[in-house]
C-alpha cells in the first residue's frame, strides 16, 4: 500500500530551517505564516472572516508559496486538514475566524484527534483587551479547544508568535494529534519592533526535531517472540498504525501461519488479494475474520485500538502481544502479556528474525478457505440485476473502474459496509474514512484534500445521500478549483445505518430516518460540474465508465434499494430476535424488508 505511518514521519516531515534573529516579515501574522513555511506547510484550508484579517493578508502576500483553499463551511476545512494529514503524513492546517468560525472546526478536529492525525488549527479572537467582556464573537477558543487539542494556546503578543508556532507544529507532528493557536485580531497586524520580555531572549528557541529509535528493547522483543512462537492459532490484527508495514505483516503471517484481520482504518495495510488477509472485522467485516478471532489462541495487535471489544477474543481465551507507538494504549482493548513500544514497521523488522516458522498451516488454511467462500458470496450479491438496484452491485462496479493507484474515501453509515466489503484494496491504492469518530460528512472533504495532495491520481468519494448533503456545498469548490474528483452518491433517501440500528439493536421500528429526496444530478449541474444518474444495475459499468472518464468533477447519483440491510457477518440470536420485534411493532415497509432479508439469506445458502 502507498500509505504513511508514524514511523515514516521523519522521512516525510520537512525539516525547518533555524530562524535567524531577524525576519523579513513585518507583522505578527507574517511571522506565523513564515514559520509554517519552515515546517513544510504549503496548503491551508479555511474560510476568511474579520477575526483573521491579519492572517489572511499575510497569506495573500505568500500566495505563491502557500495555497489557501477556501471552503464553504469551517467543518469541511478541519476534515480536509485531517484528510490531508492521512494521505500525506504531513501537517494538515485549517484556519477559521473568531467565535462561530472556530466552533465549526471542532467536529473535524475531533476526527483528527481520535484517528491520531497531525493537524494545526488556527483561529481568530476578538481584540485582546476586549476578551471576556461580552464583545462581538467573544468565545475563548483556547479554552474551548482544551479537550480536542494536545496543545492549545492564545497568542499574548507579537513576540510570542515565534515560540508558540514552533511548539504547536512540533506537538501536532510528533504527538500525532491536534494543536491550536488562537490569535487576537489586533495582534495579528501588530508590527514587530523587537519588544521582547527580558526572558524571551532571541535565539533560545530551537527548531530541531528529535526522533527516538521507536523500537522496543531486546528483552521485550524476546518475550513477545516466545509468546508468538508458542501459539498454535495466531491472528494478526492490523490497524491504522500498521499502514506502511504491509511487507512486514505478510512476512509475519507467513512465519506464524496467521491470518491478517483488518479494522477499517487498517483496510489499506495489506491488499485484499493477499493470501494472508481475511479482510475487515466488526459489523462491516467478514465472517472468516470474525471466526478467526473467535477461535484463536494468540493475538498479535499491530497499531490498533479497535474499539469493538465484542469482536475480540474473550479475556483468557488468547495470549496477547501488542505493538503500539503510544504507551498509553497498551492493554487498552485486550489484556496482552507484552507490549512493544515502537513504530509498527521497524518493530516487526526487529521481531521477525526471532520468530519460528509454524509448519502447521491448518489455521491459516481454514481462514483461506473461508475467504474463498466469502468472496464467492460477495460476488453473488453483487451480480444481482433485479430492480431496485442493490448497493452491493454499485460498490462492485465502482471497484472495477478504480485505477491501481486510486485514493478511495468513504463516509459513515451503511455506505461504509459496501465500501469495506466490495472495494478490494490493491497495492498502491489508499483508503480512509472517519474511523474512530465515525462522523458523517467527511467523505467529500477528504476527497478534496486527497486530490489537492495528489493531483495526478484518481480520487473517488463513495458517500451516502445523508452524509453528502451535510457538506454538499463543497462540491462547488471542486468545480472552482477544477478538481477531477468523482463523487458516487448511494441514494436510498434514508439514514440507513441509524434505521437498521434502531431495528436490530433495540428492536424498535425506525423513526426519524427518512430523508426528503434531492436531485443530486441537477445539483451537480447547478454547480457547474458533470452529472450522471443510474438506477438500472445492468447500466452500471457504462455509466461509471463514462463518469470516471469525464474531465473535471462529477457526481454519479445511484438510486439503490432502501430496504437492503447491511447484515453483520454473523447474526446473533439477540439481533435476530430484536429485528423480529421491530417488525412486529409496526416497522414501516416491514413486508418489503422481510422479503429482502430473506432473499439475501437464501443467496448465502444456495
Amino acid at each position: 500500500m502507498q500509505t504513511f505511518s508514524p514511523g515514516a514521519l521523519a522521512c516525510v516531515m520537512h525539516k525547518p530551517a533555524r530562524l535567524s534573529g531577524e525576519h523579513m516579515a513585518q507583522t505578527a501574522a507574517d511571522i506565523l505564516i513564515e514559520i509554517l513555511q519552515e515546517w513544510g506547510v504549503d496548503t491551508i484550508f479555511g474560510l476568511p472572516g474579520d477575526g483573521i484579517n491579519g492572517i489572511m493578508e499575510a497569506l495573500r502576500k505568500k500566495r505563491d508559496a502557500i495555497r489557501f483553499v477556501q471552503v464553504r463551511h469551517e467543518e469541511a476545512a478541519a476534515f480536509m486538514a485531517c484528510g490531508y494529514a492521512k494521505f500525506t503524513g504531513r501537517l494538515g492546517v485549517c484556519l477559521a475566524t473568531s467565535g462561530p468560525g472556530g466552533i465549526h472546526l471542532l467536529n473535524g478536529l475531533y476526527d483528527a484527534k481520535l484517528d491520531g492525525q497531525p493537524v494545526l488549527a488556527i483561529t481568530g479572537m476578538p481584540y485582546h483587551d476586549l476578551i471576556g467582556t461580552f464583545t462581538q464573537q467573544d468565545v475563548e477558543l483556547d479554552k474551548l479547544f482544551m479537550d480536542v487539542a494536545k496543545y492549545s494556546v492564545r497568542v499574548m503578543g507579537p513576540t510570542h508568535v515565534e515560540n508558540v508556532a514552533h511548539l504547536a507544529c512540533r506537538t501536532a507532528l510528533l504527538y500525532r494529534g491536534v494543536a491550536h493557536i488562537s490569535f487576537p485580531v489586533d495582534l495579528q497586524e501588530r508590527e514587530i519592533k523587537g519588544e521582547r520580555s527580558k526572558r524571551n531572549i532571541a535565539g533560545h528557541n530551537s527548531e530541531l526535531q528529535a526522533h527516538g529509535a521507536r523500537l522496543p528493547n531486546d528483552a521485550d522483543l524476546a518475550q513477545a517472540a516466545d509468546v508468538l512462537n508458542q501459539g498454535k492459532k495466531i491472528v494478526i490484527l492490523a490497524g491504522r498504525g500498521a499502514l506502511g508495514a504491509g511487507a512486514e505483516l505478510e512476512r509475519a503471517a507467513e512465519m506464524l501461519g496467521a491470518p491478517i484481520v483488518k479494522p477499517l482504518l487498517g483496510k489499506g495495510s495489506v491488499p485484499d488479494d493477499s493470501p494472508y488477509t481475511t479482510g475487515c472485522i466488526g459489523l462491516l467485516g467478514t465472517r472468516p475474520s470474525q471466526e478467526a478471532l473467535e477461535s484463536c489462541d494468540t493475538l498479535l495487535m499491530v497499531g490498533t485500538s479497535f474499539p469493538y471489544l465484542e469482536f475480540l477474543p474473550k479475556p483468557g481465551q488468547a495470549r496477547g502481544v501488542q505493538i503500539e507507538l503510544d504507551p498509553m494504549r497498551i492493554g487498552l482493548r485486550y489484556p496482552v502479556e507484552i507490549g512493544l513500544i515502537g513504530d509498527s514497521r521497524r518493530t516487526l523488522q526487529a521481531l521477525l528474525p526471532m520468530l519460528q516458522r509454524h509448519d502447521d498451516r491448518s489455521f491459516l488454511e481454514t481462514a483461506q478457505k473461508g475467504m474463498t467462500s466469502w468472496w464467492k458470496m460477495m460476488d453473488e450479491h453483487a451480480a444481482v440485476t433485479e430492480m431496485p438496484m442493490k448497493p452491493q452491485a454499485l460498490a462492485a462496479a465502482v471497484n472495477r473502474h478504480l485505477h491501481d493507484d486510486a485514493i478511495v474515501v468513504s463516509d459513515s453509515g451503511t455506505i461504509a459496509t459496501w465500501w469495506a466489503r466490495y472495494m478490494r484494496v490493491k497495492r498502491g491504492q489508499m483508503y480512509s474514512l472517519s474511523g474512530t469518530l465515525a462522523s458523517m460528512a467527511n467523505g467529500l472533504p477528504y476527497a478534496i484534500a486527497a486530490q489537492i495532495a495528489h493531483p495526478g491520481r484518481q480520487v473517488v468519494a463513495f458517500v451516502g445521500d445523508g452524509g453528502f448533503s451535510m457538506l454538499m456545498a463543497e462540491f462547488a469548490n471542486c468545480v472552482r478549483a477544477r478538481l477531477p474528483i468523482k463523487v458516487v452518491i448511494v441514494k436510498n433517501n434514508a439514514l440507513g445505518m441509524i434505521k437498521w440500528e434502531q431495528m436490530v439493536f433495540l428492536g424498535n421500528p425506525e423513526y426519524g430516518c427518512e430523508l426528503q429526496p434531492i436531485d443530486f444530478a441537477a445539483y451537480a449541474r447547478a454547480c457547474g460540474g458533470s452529472a450522471f444518474s443510474v438506477e438500472d444495475p445492468r447500466k452500471l459499468d457504462d455509466v461509471i465508465g463514462q463518469a470516471f472518464a469525464s474531465d473535471g468533477p462529477a457526481i454519479i447519483e445511484a438510486t439503490v434499494d432502501p430496504f437492503e440491510p447491511p447484515l453483520p457477518p454473523k447474526i446473533s440470536v439477540d439481533q435476530a430476535t430484536r429485528f423480529a420485534e421491530s417488525l412486529a411493532k409496526g416497522q414501516p415497509h416491514r413486508g418489503k424488508i422481510a422479503l429482502t432479508v430473506l432473499a439475501d439469506k437464501v443467496r448465502e445458502l444456495v
